[in-house]
């Protein structure tokens, strides 16, 4: 199972994305109703009303070669990372989530250890889904190799994981394809921030409301505190260490902080 052809699930359901999510409902939890995995996937980037393109929306991506693109990808990057095979759904993002067009450009996806979630749009240039897809693949090879059950993720393993995950970007396409996110501190800055917000808290579970907090930078938090100590704590152990986004992995969170000033 590989690359799923959502693109006839949605000529069906576009209308229903309940109905469309109920496809899914045997990759969750028996328990989980559709509307429930609707409401997860939309947090994190799908669409939520039907897209007024309908169909035409469908044709775009169709004519642009999208699941043809991922396809090819996922074998590249398989191969690469000597990566599982997971099945793969990509589907609309959500064309009226402000926040999401401001910061991603109106992509995201959603990775599982079993699974994973691309939303995009027809805006999308090619090199801007290669570049998400290297990066929510990254997750899944990460935590399929690294031995810790994603339940109990503490900050600094999920600021690592996001690190590894947009320097494999780094790696694999050059700066120019990184998040946005990546440029939004100097190395000093970061540097404060890890010993301010990441350091202290370094263990607290991922369940807990500091976690989120620091990962995206709310509260008194700047934004994308986590995502961006991640990759720079990451980026200084490649440079240290000459390791390749396939070496790290496997390697453990504190391996990789060991020089990094914690004072």
């Amino acid at each position: 199972m590989t690359v799923i052809r959502t693109d006839q699930w949605l000529l069906d359901y576009c209308e229903n994305p309940v109905k469309l999510c109920q496809k899914l409902k045997a990759l969750f939890h028996d328990d989980v109703r559709p509307s429930e995995i609707h409401q997860h996937l939309s947090a994190h980037g799908m669409y939520r009303h039907p897209p007024k393109l309908g169909s035409e929306w469908i044709d775009q991506l169709r004519n642009l070669g999208i699941w043809r693109l991922v396809r090819k990808e996922e074998q590249e990057l398989k191969k690469l990372w000597n990566g599982p095979d997971v099945p793969i759904f990509i589907f609309p993002s959500d064309p009226y989530n402000r926040k999401l067009w401001q910061d991603q450009n109106g992509k995201s996806g959603l990775a599982f250890p079993d699974k994973l979630f691309l939303f995009i749009s027809e805006e999308n240039a090619e090199n801007e889904i290669r570049a998400l897809f290297t990066h929510e693949y990254n997750h899944v090879c990460r935590l399929n190799s690294y031995k810790k059950n994603i339940n109990d993720y503490q900050l600094l393993d999920t600021v690592v994981l996001e690190g590894v995950a947009e320097n494999a970007v780094r790696e694999r396409l050059g700066n120019a394809y990184t998040a946005d996110w990546t440029a939004y501190y100097l190395d000093v800055d970061l540097e404060k921030l890890w010993r301010q917000f990441v350091y202290p808290n370094k263990n607290s579970p991922i369940s807990s409301r500091i976690h989120q907090e620091i990962l995206y930078g709310h509260g008194f938090c700047p934004k994308m505190t986590g995502y961006c100590v991640g990759y720079y704590i990451v980026r200084n152990y490649m440079d240290a260490t000459n390791a390749t986004t396939a070496d790290l992995l496997t390697i453990e969170p504190e391996t990789m902080i060991e020089g990094i000033d914690k004072t």
